[in-house]
C-alpha cells in the first residue's frame, strides 16, 4: 500500500496533542494489522505524515486501554515494553525510532556492513567503528543457534551504531487517561515527531532535502504491545513484514511526498 504525504502551511507545535487542524486533514493510514501475518489486531493505531521544508512530522493515534510505560531513562530497551516504531530506509542505511507513554525514546542507526567501505562514504569520524558504541548485527535472530552471529536477512550483517542521536529530533507524547493505573480505563496516547530534513543526509540516499515531488521514501510504521494475559508480546504495523524480524527494509510502507499543501486539497 503507497501513501501520499503533503505539505502543510500550518505551524506544527509538538506537544503530542495532534490538535492542528493539519492532522484533522492529513489522510491516516489503514488500522495496524499484525506485524507477522497480517491478521487484525486487538487495538487501533493509526499514523499520519506531513511535511514543510523545515522537518518531517509524524503523528500517532494508540488506542490502549491500559496505558503503561515505566522505562525513563533514554535509549533503554523500550521493545520489552509497550511502545511505538518507527524505521526508515536509506538504501545502504536505516534509522530506528522508538517511543513510550512518558517519551522515552531509544534509537539506533544501522549502515550495511557491505557498504561500509575503507576509504568510503560512511568511513567518516561520525561512524567510526572503533570510537563509537557500535556492534555487528544480523536482525532479530542473530542470536538464535540456527542463525547465531549473521541472521536470516540476505544481505547479512548491519553496523549498529547505539549512540547516534538524530540532530534537532523534536518529541512530544500526550496520554488520554492515567499511566500505569489499572483502575482507570483510557482512551490511550498520541505521539508527535518532527524529523529535521538536514539531519536526514545519511539517510537521503540522493533524494532532495526536502523532497521534490513524487519523490519516495520507506518506513516502517510499528508497534508492539505486551499483552499480560496472554503473556506474549506482539507487534503491529501499517504493512506486516512476514516474520518476527521487522529488520527489513526491503517490506516497509513506500511514502511518496506531494508539494501540494494539505489545506489547498
Amino acid at each position: 500500500m503507497t501513501y501520499t504525504a503533503y505539505r502543510t502551511k500550518e505551524k506544527i507545535v509538538v506537544d503530542g496533542k495532534l490538535n492542528e487542524k493539519a492532522w484533522a486533514l492529513a489522510p491516516k493510514s489503514p488500522r495496524f494489522v499484525d506485524i507477522i501475518n497480517g491478521g487484525p489486531a486487538l487495538y487501533d493505531t493509526k499514523v499520519a505524515v506531513l511535511w514543510d521544508d523545515e522537518y518531517l512530522y509524524f503523528g500517532y493515534w494508540v488506542e490502549e486501554p491500559y496505558v503503561s510505560a515505566t522505562f525513563k531513562k533514554r535509549d533503554e530497551l523500550l521493545f520489552n515494553e509497550n511502545n511505538v516504531e518507527l524505521f526508515i530506509d536509506g538504501g545502504d542505511t536505516y534509522y530506528e525510532f522508538e517511543i513510550n507513554a512518558l517519551n522515552t525514546i531509544y534509537e539506533i542507526f544501522f549502515i550495511w556492513k557491505d557498504a561500509y567501505k575503507q576509504g568510503g562514504k560512511f568511513d567518516v569520524p561520525e561512524f567510526n567503528v572503533h570510537e563509537r558504541d557500535a556492534y555487528t548485527f544480523g536482525g532479530n535472530h542473530d542470536r538464535i543457534s540456527k542463525h547465531f552471529w549473521d541472521g536470516t536477512h540476505p544481505r547479512g550483517l548491519r553496523w549498529a551504531f547505539r549512540d547516534w542521536d538524530f540532530p534537532g529530533l523534536k518529541t512530544a507524547v500526550h496520554v488520554d487517561g492515567k499511566v500505569n493505573d489499572n483502575t482507570h480505563i483510557d482512551k490511550g496516547w498520541t505521539v508527535e515527531l518532527a524529523f529535521p530534513w538536514e539531519g536526514m543526509k545519511w539517510l537521503a540516499n540522493g533524494r532532495s532535502l526536502p523532497p521534490q515531488e513524487g519523490d519516495e521514501w520507506k518506513f516502517q510504521f510499528a508497534r508492539y504491545e505486551k499483552l499480560i494475559s496472554l503473556e506474549k508480546n506482539v507487534g503491529w504495523a501499517w504493512d506486516p513484514t512476514g516474520s518476527d524480524d521487522n529488520h527489513k527494509p526491503e517490506k516497509f510502507t513506500p511514502v511518496t511526498f506531494s508539494k501540494k499543501f494539505i489545506e489547498d486539497l
